[in-house]
């Protein structure tokens, strides 16, 4: 499927949700790494403010997952975006109180966390269970005493063992589990396969198509 017909076919997921969808999200928090949000970085050869390697801001999976519900409710919500790469790569015992307070007290309405990707390899069953534990800290932390939509989606590039300790975390919560692991199979949607690039590992993150499939996939998950 190209690039356009994703689009095309976002704004159709969006235009046809059940009438009885929630009338607005307000606010709405994505937490990720790099592919959600990655700023400037010379020795990369990455010039962007966004997730890394969409063309632009606007072709980023958060900015079109939000301007789909911009679209399906008429009313732009608040957005707060953070890569929190450090908790992937040193969850365990994580401050998230202290780390997060800014999010915490964002009070989303939709929470959609976007992990796993620097998460390291999860080598036992005692790693896995860590894993699983620490995000369903971070989950409950973030949810509080609300009741926000959470939705936390599976790794870009399908990890079996991370990807079940995300849903099982997610479970735990009451949250929504988007699997988008088939997506990192599909070689159109790397950034390598629209443009070239001097880094391996920004060649190697979603270009644009890859983008509109992860956003096309949280919005059909939206209630």
């Amino acid at each position: 499927m190209t690039y356009h017909r994703l689009l095309f076919a976002l704004v159709f997921v969006c235009a046809t949700v059940h009438a009885s969808a929630q009338a607005s999200y307000r606010k709405v928090l994505f937490l990720g790494n790099s592919i959600t949000k990655h700023g400037p970085k010379k020795d990369i050869d990455w010039s962007g403010n966004w997730g890394m390697a969409a063309t632009s801001e606007a072709n980023d999976y958060v900015h079109l997952v939000t301007k789909a519900l911009t679209e399906k409710t008429g009313a732009a919500p608040e957005i707060m975006v953070k890569n929190i790469a450090d908790f992937e790569r040193a969850y365990a015992g994580y401050d998230v109180p202290a780390k997060l307070k800014e999010a915490i007290d964002f009070h989303a309405d939709l929470i959609i966390l976007a992990i796993g990707e620097n998460v390291p390899a999860l080598k036992t069953a005692e790693d896995k269970a860590k894993l699983q534990a620490s995000v369903t800290t971070l989950l409950k932390a973030l949810k509080a005493d609300g009741k926000p939509t959470i939705l936390v989606r599976s790794c870009f590039w399908a990890n079996p063992a991370k990807d079940e300790a995300l849903q099982q975390a997610c479970t735990e919560v009451g949250g929504i589990y988007v699997n988008i692991s088939s997506l990192g199979k599909d070689e159109t949607n790397y950034g390598r396969s629209e443009r070239p690039y001097k880094h391996a590992g920004v060649a190697n993150h979603p270009g644009d198509k890859g983008m509109a499939a992860i956003a096309a996939a949280l919005v059909k998950a939206v209630p």
